[in-house]
């Protein structure tokens, strides 16, 4: 792997099947069959199975901005669990140097009965983060996340929003060398988005490999340089983000054409 590349991911593919019961039959066959050192059938589709994601390839070197685009259903979220180890691809292989900082579901670590101040210490540990170095940023977490007053009140009572904020707060600050953002940064009012977007910028100068998923094509153009498109798990173009974008809206409207949708004035 070259030394300034952060990611490489190489034809990875992710299937997953429409049925819950045959889902788990799949899934226990699938492990039996590991157990007894025989192959697996991760390379082909059983009854009921689709792929949500068909052989995707791209890179990412330190400081480099990509955004994912697509439709509902076009294998954005499941490329960033795989990319987080939340899921294993079923084909390909997915190197990355250094960690991975996942704004995905954020705060989905924090215990409810713990304070905010006792969860940041628990969640920062989960995101890999040493005592020593949560505790010189305790202070930059606390003032980022805007919850000083309710510091030492169970997260339980936190509003929705207080939640997301905090868990922002001490995923930044863990030095990741990949960030994958999914939506979270539509949080908070208008001055607390522009906040975290001038942060992730700033991990950015400083080497931090961004991959962003959002359906604000605005926001995708502002955050990034380069972009993916994909549609039902297949990618359709990786290059420069203003000429995806466009692709991407060509193939909206192509679309809205083939199934007949008229737009309404």
């Amino acid at each position: 792997m070259n030394e300034s590349l952060v990611l490489s991911a190489d034809h990875i593919s992710k299937k997953f099947c429409r049925r819950m019961r045959q889902s788990m039959y799949y899934g226990m066959s699938d492990v039996l069959r590991g157990t007894m050192g025989w192959s697996s059938c991760s390379g082909s589709l059983r009854p009921h199975e689709f792929w949500a994601l068909d052989d995707v390839s791209f890179s990412l070197r330190r400081g480099e901005r990509l955004g994912l685009l697509g439709g509902n259903g076009s294998g954005k979220s499941t490329l960033l669990r795989l990319l987080a180890g939340i899921y294993q691809p079923d084909a390909g292989r997915i190197e990355i140097r250094g960690n991975v900082c996942p704004l995905i579901a954020l705060g989905a670590g924090f215990h409810p009965l713990l304070t905010g101040r006792e969860n940041i210490y628990l969640n920062g540990a989960l995101l890999g983060m040493a005592m020593r170095d949560i505790h010189r940023r305790f202070e930059q977490i606390v003032e980022f996340s805007g919850i000083g007053e309710c510091l030492d009140a169970p997260v339980k009572t936190y509003s929705s929003g207080m939640h997301v904020r905090l868990g922002f707060a001490i995923a930044i600050h863990s030095d990741p060398a990949l960030l994958l953002v999914d939506e979270v940064l539509a949080v908070g009012d208008s001055a607390f988005q522009d906040k975290c977007i001038e942060k992730v910028l700033a991990l950015n100068r400083q080497g931090t490999a961004i991959i962003f998923v959002s359906h604000s094509v605005q926001t995708v153009e502002r955050l990034c340089l380069s972009g993916l498109l994909l549609k039902q798990g297949k990618p359709l173009f990786l290059g420069d983000v203003r000429e995806c974008i466009r692709r991407y809206f060509d193939d909206i409207g192509h679309e809205q054409v083939t199934h007949g949708v008229v737009p309404t004035t």
